[in-house]
């Protein structure tokens, strides 16, 4: 059975949750700030990243599904596409929840060495789904990593459903931690952060600058998606910040050295 099958499959579910209607064209609720005692297990997990993948991304997929949820509802029966998800820990979240959940990644190596079942090597520029095949797109940490970010997001919003949501997470290049495993040394230049980061380790990185990571910025971002006619924008905000994650994003300048990952959620417009 292929994984359009699947998920055409799983449309024909239960597609009403707690409040949330198929032709719904408002969040299910605002979310809260968060709080320091979340940041800081968030930055916690992450500095163990390395050593205990399944600790970290197994928090952060809790916490991005919990996001989800305050914007859209429970997932439970309802489809959700993970696109670039990696080794699969939102995926497998997702379906803790209930959720027909699904996992396209263009990269075999990030699977590792047991991904989700029905797992699905595919790029993201060009998802092998039918129109409007989701009622979430879920998309973390992944639109730095492609060259062309407005393709991809058309391709997101292509395969959601009017009315659906769309959470689109990533990293901005003015971050702290925009240079990934070589910040914040990218400050002074990617090509002089690479050699520190092979001097201090011994390996070379993993990302280089123009080839598997580019610059994307926060401002440029969304002057890009608020000018799109197939989403709206129901939130932008600091994905990490512990208070004020939406004030923060709207301070230009600023938001590109505060936000640290930059949480878009959109909603997909009618045809």
């Amino acid at each position: 059975m292929t994984p359009h099958h699947r998920i055409g499959e799983g449309r024909t579910r239960l597609r009403e949750h707690r409040g949330l209607s198929r032709g719904s064209p408002r969040p299910f609720g605002a979310l809260k700030d968060p709080s320091f005692r979340r940041s800081l297990a968030l930055l916690r997990a992450f500095r163990h990243e390395q050593d205990d993948p399944d600790g970290c991304y197994g928090l952060l997929a809790r916490d991005a599904a919990d996001q989800v949820e305050a914007y859209g509802g429970s997932v439970a029966g309802r489809t959700v596409v993970d696109v670039g998800g990696g080794g699969g820990w939102f995926t497998e979240e997702f379906r803790r929840r209930g959720a027909h959940a699904y996992l396209f990644e263009p990269d075999v190596r990030e699977l590792g060495e047991k991904p989700p079942d029905g797992a699905v090597i595919a790029d993201g520029y060009l998802l092998p789904l039918a129109d409007g095949v989701a009622d979430v797109t879920f998309s973390s940490n992944v639109l730095e990593h492609v060259a062309d970010p407005q393709t991809f997001l058309s391709e997101l919003a292509r395969v959601t459903r009017p009315g659906g949501l769309i959470y689109v997470s990533f990293t901005n290049w003015l971050s702290p931690w925009g240079g990934h495993e070589w910040a914040p040394w990218h400050y002074f230049g990617a090509e002089r952060a690479r050699a520190r980061y092979r001097r201090r380790t011994g390996k070379p990185a993993k990302h280089t600058l123009g080839e598997n990571l580019f610059a994307v910025h926060i401002g440029t971002t969304l002057r890009q998606v608020r000018a799109r006619d197939d989403v709206t924008v129901v939130s932008a905000r600091s994905r990490y910040w512990p208070f004020l994650a939406e004030t923060v994003v709207k301070a230009p300048g600023i938001r590109e050295l505060a936000t640290w990952n930059l949480l878009l959620i959109l909603r997909r417009c009618p045809p």
